[in-house]
């Protein structure tokens, strides 16, 4: 089995409220990451109680540690698990004399390649991504857990979005009404002293009528 991580390139200090970035493209060494997980695996399985060969202790395990970015690819990389099949029908292209032949696309060069295997191996390779019952497909860790609100909050809090600069709204152009030219406005003045309340008079339309 093989599990894929998801790490957000950045962590909170609580005590000086900070976000700590780092300094390069990657987290952990690579190499140092695989002495790493190989004895955290290790040293869980025999506190559990499960007997391994020892020399386990002693080959390198894979761990793939890079950059992706924005983390987009990732996702997209791993919706194919969660919300598809393995292996799409329509990259099936036949099923003859037991053997199967499927296209896919080469992670490391980009290219659809074609393979032909047999029936069993194909299955095999299937259902290595098939998970025994009780597993689940994701877990969510760190601010992205549902009991992390507060410190998905402070998160939030500590990375402002960059505001954009709004453009600059030009004002209206006003002709003069005698020579025909764009007037500058020097001053606006508002003269409250001059502003009075009127009381109005009926229209002459609502007032009585005196009899004849």
């Amino acid at each position: 089995p093989h599990i894929h991580y998801v790490v957000p390139g950045c962590a909170i200090n609580k005590k000086q409220n900070i976000c700590i970035r780092p300094g390069s493209d990657y987290l952990v060494p690579g190499a140092a990451l695989n002495r790493l997980f190989r004895g955290k695996i290790l040293d869980g399985l025999k506190k559990l109680g499960f007997s391994f060969p020892q020399h386990l202790y002693k080959i390198d395990w894979v761990v793939d540690c890079e950059s992706v970015g924005k983390g987009e690819s990732a996702l997209k990389y791993l919706s194919r698990y969660l919300y598809r099949g393995v292996i799409s029908e329509k990259n099936i292209l036949s099923d003859w004399q037991g053997h199967v032949t499927f296209r896919y696309i080469n992670s490391k060069t980009g290219k659809t390649e074609f393979r032909t295997l047999p029936g069993a191996d194909f299955l095999y390779l299937v259902l290595q991504h098939v998970l025994p019952k009780g597993y689940r497909r994701v877990r969510d860790f760190g601010f992205l857990h549902g009991n992390a609100k507060k410190v998905l909050n402070q998160l939030q809090l500590i990375l402002v979005p960059k505001i954009r600069k709004h453009p600059v709204i030009e004002r209206p152009v006003f002709i003069c009404s005698t020579c025909g030219r764009p007037m500058q406005i020097i001053a606006i003045c508002v003269f409250i002293n001059q502003i009075h309340v009127r009381n109005r008079s009926p229209p002459q339309s609502l007032l009585p009528v005196p009899a004849q």
